[in-house]
């Protein structure tokens, strides 16, 4: 069984992050979304609160595509959550230049923790690549409309989040 570990914060999922699982989905048989804990970044989103998100949002694609798709809270490295979860590769989705360059890095040192798991770049497709949460957030906190960016149940969420 093919597994991929898609990492990050989620805070909130943003349709960038859903294209993203849809187009991993066809690349493996169980695609683990792994949710970063971080609480460095001070997520406006608990944990639960970002897994059930993941959940509501990703149940759809589950069966359109087939793929298992499962969300795994994580607060270790990630190679070694790659591991925890048997991912054979890891799947990061990239908007711009910038993005890549952080990867490259990031990449580099996997490889040297653990050259058996593999990391596959998605771009994001365009519509969506300038979809960031951190700009989301922002957006809605000031009362901007974030509808194009999210689905529907997380503007509510965000509306009710920050009121």
């Amino acid at each position: 069984m093919r597994v991929g570990l898609y990492p990050g914060t989620f805070d909130p999922i943003t349709l960038g992050h859903i294209d993203i699982i849809r187009r991993a989905a066809a690349l493996v048989d169980k695609l683990v979304i792994g949710v970063a804990i971080n609480r460095d970044k001070g997520p406006l989103f608990s944990l639960e609160e970002r897994v059930a998100m993941i959940e509501a949002e990703c149940a759809h694609l589950t069966e359109q595509t087939g793929t298992e798709i499962v969300a795994h809270p994580f607060e270790n490295l990630l190679i070694d959550c790659a591991r925890d979860v048997g991912a054979q590769i890891i799947v990061r989705g990239l908007r711009a230049v910038a993005d890549f360059e952080y990867e490259f890095q990031m990449v580099g040192m996997n490889r040297v923790l653990d050259d058996s798991i593999e990391t596959v770049f998605l771009m994001a497709e365009a519509r969506h690549q300038a979809i960031a949460s951190k700009l989301v957030k922002e957006i809605a906190r000031l009362d901007g409309d974030v509808s194009k960016f999210v689905t529907s149940r997380v503007n509510t969420a965000l509306r009710e989040r920050l009121g």
